[in-house]
């Protein structure tokens, strides 16, 4: 018998993700039901993956389900999260964990209070080229890192119900605390609503840590080019994971060398190095974790404390934002 095999899941929201989420949840035979407001969308769902569609007050009621995983939308997360908790079950949050501090710490404090262990949707962490990346920096492969770099652009998709800030930040700012291991002293924030009018769709932010490690994020839903990667650059080199390569050149080691002669630098290039890294689905893995977390009440890598401390940044960021303010041309 697997860790998992006796562990029954109900994933609410039926949307684009929650469909990639019951598929894998209904891989490892641990989908029990699905709920959507939408009656007809939670039984073409049932359907499709062989399950129950139910009422979310029902599946709270259920004691045959063990962990209830939110990919509802962000405002419905407190709501959804904190009666879930209530009623005994284990929770997963789809990123944002909250649209504010204020809402993640209550989810944290009632998962606290209640027994139950919460888990935030952070999905690269769960990543096995970014927990690759990790115990290379970890094993002093790149030497003290001094600066982390993620661009997380695409063309789409764009809401007009949350800002990319929320959409795609989380993702990036549970990478770089993971390598930090700390908050950020300063945050640096600029950004611009170029669809919807005070719905951010391109921003810039600069993070600097008390260790003197430094951080950037490139985020937007506009960029014609889809770029996926953090470069970790440290003093002997650097660590690049680019998720649109194939899965043999996710991962490259940069041992490029700079050295000093007087009032010059010399940099001497060393040719790529791909680290292996064994083929799994990201989600696949995530979902696994999620299972065992309710059969071991062990917390996981994305935590309820881990889900705070990436929205405390976010709220750094929105504290420090600045917009440029966009006029519609004559």
């Amino acid at each position: 018998m697997s860790l998992t095999e006796d562990i029954r899941v109900s994933v609410i929201g039926c949307g684009m993700w929650g469909r990639n989420i019951a598929r894998n949840c209904a891989s490892l035979n641990l989908l029990h039901s699905v709920v959507d407001s939408d009656r007809d969308r939670a039984a073409e769902f049932a359907a499709n993956f062989s399950c129950n569609a139910q009422d979310f007050e029902a599946v709270c009621a259920d004691e045959a389900v063990d962990g209830i995983m939110i990919s509802a939308s962000a405002a419905a997360h407190e709501s959804l999260a904190i009666t879930a908790l209530q009623a005994g079950k284990h929770v997963f949050i789809e990123k944002p964990m909250a649209l504010s501090l204020a809402s993640a710490q209550k989810i944290n404090e009632t998962a606290k209070v209640s027994g139950r262990e919460v888990m935030i949707g952070h999905l690269i962490r769960y990543h096995p080229v970014f927990q690759e990346l990790l115990r290379q920096v970890e094993n002093g492969a790149i030497g003290k890192m001094r600066h982390i770099q993620a661009n997380r652009l695409a063309m789409g998709r764009i809401r007009n119900t949350e800002s990319a800030l929320f959409d795609l930040c989380p993702h990036d700012l549970s990478l770089i605390l993971a390598l930090t291991g700390c908050l950020p002293k300063t945050v640096s924030c600029h950004g611009a609503a170029h669809i919807t009018p005070g719905i951010v769709d391109m921003l810039a932010t600069g993070l600097g840590f008390a260790n003197g490690i430094t951080a950037g994020m490139n985020t937007s839903w506009l960029s014609p080019i889809k770029e996926h990667r953090l470069t970790v650059t440290g003093q002997s080199g650097s660590l690049v994971f680019d998720d649109t390569k194939p899965w043999s050149e996710k991962l490259t080691l940069f041992s490029d060398h700079i050295t000093q002669a007087g009032s010059l630098f010399v940099v001497e290039r060393a040719s790529p190095n791909y680290l292996p890294v064994a083929e799994n689905e990201p989600l696949k893995q995530e979902v696994r974790a999620f299972a065992e977390l309710c059969k071991t009440d062990t917390p996981a890598l994305t935590n309820g404390d881990e889900g705070v401390a990436v929205q405390t940044v976010l709220e750094d960021m929105l504290n420090a934002f600045e917009m440029t303010n966009i006029s519609p041309s004559d």
